[in-house]
């Protein structure tokens, strides 16, 4: 059977970020993308210039549509932006009895802006982190998400994120790519061991669009079949991948896109 996902999450413009680099990951790793779009942005490599919210009702047309016909494998969550957009979302969720759902609290941009409106925390707290077999925030978003300063190491971000998982969440992969040092630090916390996930950092301002893909490949990785230490590990590997190949590609002025088919273009 055709291993297929869902990204639920805005679009970006510019081609980066956002819808657009969860199909081209999806794509890139072997599975099928279906796109539920919750916000259009435009945007480019420099910033986010203006956002359009779906209207809630057609985002829940965009759910019952790609559920009602596709059998969906897994389910990646990126912007959301109002508590409508949240509430439409998880309404759909339930009602179609979605399975794994990896959940990356998008607040901000690459360039600062922000992609998540203020009163829609509380309403991702409540009705998505539940759902999610896998939350996957970053360390501002972390902290946002728990009230709390910005975790400065390792011990510091076990805290917040098993104040995550008494939110619901079965899975919370904590990410360190804020943080400082020459590794890149990611924790995966469920109801075992931690599992730490590190490497290299890259030295590159070509990062739009990082988490988005994390996200998305650790959804294409249960889409497929494996287990969620497995997704995490592989998309691990994939997202550095992506990094350590980004300067071959030329777009834009600011922070550029990651290379998502690195393994696919060779240079003739």
């Amino acid at each position: 059977m055709t291993a297929i996902a869902v990204t639920i999450a805005g679009s970006d413009s510019s081609g980066g970020a956002g819808i657009q680099a969860d199909l081209k990951t999806f794509a890139a790793l072997g599975v099928y993308g279906a796109s539920v779009i919750t916000a259009l942005t435009a945007q480019n490599t420099q910033g986010v210039v203006a956002i359009y919210d779906v209207p809630a009702g057609f985002i829940t047309a965009q759910v019952d549509a790609v559920f009602s016909d596709l059998t969906i494998g897994a389910v990646k969550i990126g912007m959301l932006f109002r508590s409508a957009t949240t509430e439409a979302v998880a309404e759909g969720l339930a009602r179609h009895r979605a399975k794994n759902i990896v959940l990356d609290p998008v607040m901000v941009a690459s360039s600062g802006d922000s992609l998540l409106a203020h009163e829609a925390i509380e309403s991702l707290r409540r009705l998505l982190i539940p759902l999610a077999l896998v939350v996957t925030p970053n360390l501002p978003e972390a902290a946002a998400l728990t009230d709390a300063s910005l975790a400065r190491n390792e011990k510091e971000m076990e805290v917040q994120a098993r104040e995550i998982l008494s939110l619901g969440a079965r899975n919370v992969l904590i990410k360190g790519g804020h943080g400082q040092g020459d590794e890149s630090v990611d924790l995966l916390i469920g109801q075992g061991e931690v599992v730490r996930l590190s490497a290299k950092r890259i030295a590159t301002k070509n990062t739009h669009g990082t988490g988005c893909t994390l996200s998305s490949a650790i959804a294409a990785g249960l889409a497929q079949g494996r287990d969620v230490v497995t997704a995490c590990q592989d998309a691990k590997a994939y997202v550095t991948a992506t990094i350590a190949h980004a300067d071959e590609l030329n777009i834009g002025h600011g922070h550029g896109p990651l290379n998502h088919f690195f393994a696919q273009w060779r240079e003739p």
